[in-house]
């Protein structure tokens, strides 16, 4: 099995690719971030992409929905530290097979990425029921100009980002605060990171 593995945290990347490389049967490539995973997928072809969710430039989540569109057959498998709701959401409308938190044993992963190639969906019933429970409120022209804020960015500075008018993203923002109950543009990016929804 050919897994492509993108993590920033190094000591955390390094770690879970050894143990995978004790299995005999599994080749792994590390990607530093989503980035790096994009340049990595056009240059080789990979069973399996397992990718981290909050990694910095390119999210997991954006980088599965990349790998969706440009490589189908690509089976792609969430690992994340974060049981947020609208990640698995997020992640199950992206196309992922799989959705793994970072304390599940070894074991466990193994097994999943061998069912994940069979062709089996694998997300616990408990992340399930939690996927279910709360609808994402935001659109992704929201979601990215509301990412923007929590960086510190000013509106002109987010309307520059998204080549859309200042009046535009003023617009995004407020629609955000307002579905959020937030507010401010601080506290609606608080609550919708904290959902998974950023």
């Amino acid at each position: 099995m050919k897994i492509l593995l993108a993590e920033d945290q190094t000591m955390v990347r390094t770690a879970l690719a050894s143990l995978l490389r004790l299995e005999s049967d599994y080749h792994v490539d590390e990607a530093l971030d989503g980035v790096d995973a994009q340049k990595k997928l056009q240059e080789c072809d990979y069973n399996v992409l397992l990718s981290d969710i909050e990694m910095p430039n390119l999210s997991g989540l954006e980088l599965v929905q990349w790998a969706q569109q440009k490589q189908p057959n690509l089976r792609s498998v969430i690992i994340t530290t974060f049981n947020r709701a609208g990640y698995i959401r997020r992640a199950i409308d992206s196309g992922v097979r799989g959705f793994l938190l970072k304390d599940a044993p070894i074991n466990e992963l193994i097994t999943s990425l061998q069912r994940v190639c069979m062709g089996e969906q694998v997300i616990s019933n408990e992340l399930l029921l939690q996927a279910l429970g709360e609808r994402d409120p935001l659109t992704e022209k929201e979601r990215k100009a509301l990412r923007l804020a929590s960086q510190g960015l000013t509106t002109q500075a987010i309307a520059e980002q998204l080549f859309i008018a200042p009046g535009t993203a003023r617009n995004y923002l407020s629609e955000s605060i307002n579905k959020l109950h937030a507010s401010n543009r601080t506290e609606a990016a608080r609550i919708a990171h904290q959902k998974g929804w950023l």
